[in-house]
């Protein structure tokens, strides 16, 4: 199992890219080998180092696939230890650059690609008896704090914030960038009050955070705007609202909650906009 032994450094790379790439025929030497599917399971080796070595990691795994479906029929003993490995690592490679797919960069929190994706996924899912929250937060005059310490620091910052944004998220609830100073809360079924206590936690952790310790005279604060919709609520002829419209109202109590004063948390109470303080909203 050479391509396995020199960790994919195979032969030249194959002129054509897709994982069904036809191979040379082999020589008459070698066709017992193949009809018995020993032989086969190397060339489909042979063919996952040339994609590997490549980056082609999905064709590579599923040319693995086959070589180890090949070797563990019942002509076979065993199948070596080695491809069982290698089916493994590149199993462990293809979950970790997905899952980096979906991280922002500088926060590792989710991206907004995640974020489309998975609040689509909920809004269609009426499963959730409680409902589902979104929370749009904002870094209060974020502005000011990279103008002031500069955006290394800001983005120090911003670290910090997710950090301490996770850290009341309930099991199942997530945290995504939605560009610049703005993040998104999701919390899949969860009731209005939960996620409104949810998200003063934070917002209250975030003002208490000693911020003096990253430079003097900083302080930082959020503000939020929670749009909370329960699917059972809702009569048996009207649709949820999409996911847009979601964000779209969560903005607009962000809205109210700046309006405030900052460092607030605004939600809808029936067709009262509310604050998580018991301050009704200036303007409202």
């Amino acid at each position: 199992m050479t391509g396995l032994r020199n960790g994919f450094a195979g032969p030249e790379p194959l002129r054509d890219d897709s994982a069904s790439a036809r191979c040379p025929t082999p020589p008459p030497g070698r066709r017992r080998e193949l009809a018995d599917g020993t032989g086969m399971a190397e060339l489909h080796e042979s063919i996952a180092s040339l994609l590997a070595s490549r980056g082609q990691w999905r064709q590579a795994y599923h040319h693995l696939r086959s070589a180890l479906d090949l070797m563990s029929t019942e002509d076979t003993p065993r199948v070596p230890e080695q491809l069982r490995h290698e089916v493994k690592r590149l199993r462990r490679e293809h979950a970790e650059a997905r899952e980096q797919s979906r991280r922002d960069s500088l926060t590792a929190s989710y991206n907004r690609r995640y974020l489309d994706e998975r609040l689509a996924d909920l809004v269609s899912d009426d499963s959730g008896a409680d409902g589902l929250a979104v929370a749009l937060v904002d870094l209060d005059w974020f502005k000011h704090v990279n103008d002031t310490y500069g955006h290394l620091l800001g983005d120090r910052v911003l670290q910090r914030v997710v950090d301490l944004l996770q850290e009341v998220l309930p099991a199942g609830a997530f945290c995504a960038r939605y560009g610049g100073e703005e993040f998104v809360l999701v919390f899949p079924t969860i009731d209005a009050a939960a996620a409104v206590a949810a998200c003063e936690g934070a917002r209250a952790r975030i003002e208490r955070f000693p911020w003096g310790q990253m430079a003097p005279g900083l302080r930082v604060t959020v503000s939020i705007g929670i749009a909370h919709e329960q699917h059972s609520t809702l009569g048996p002829e009207a649709a949820p609202p999409s996911a847009e419209q979601q964000l779209i109202s969560a903005d607009a109590l962000l809205y109210a909650a700046k309006q405030s004063g900052r460092n607030a948390v605004a939600y809808r109470a029936g067709s009262e906009v509310r604050l998580a303080s018991g301050r009704m909203p200036s303007g409202y």
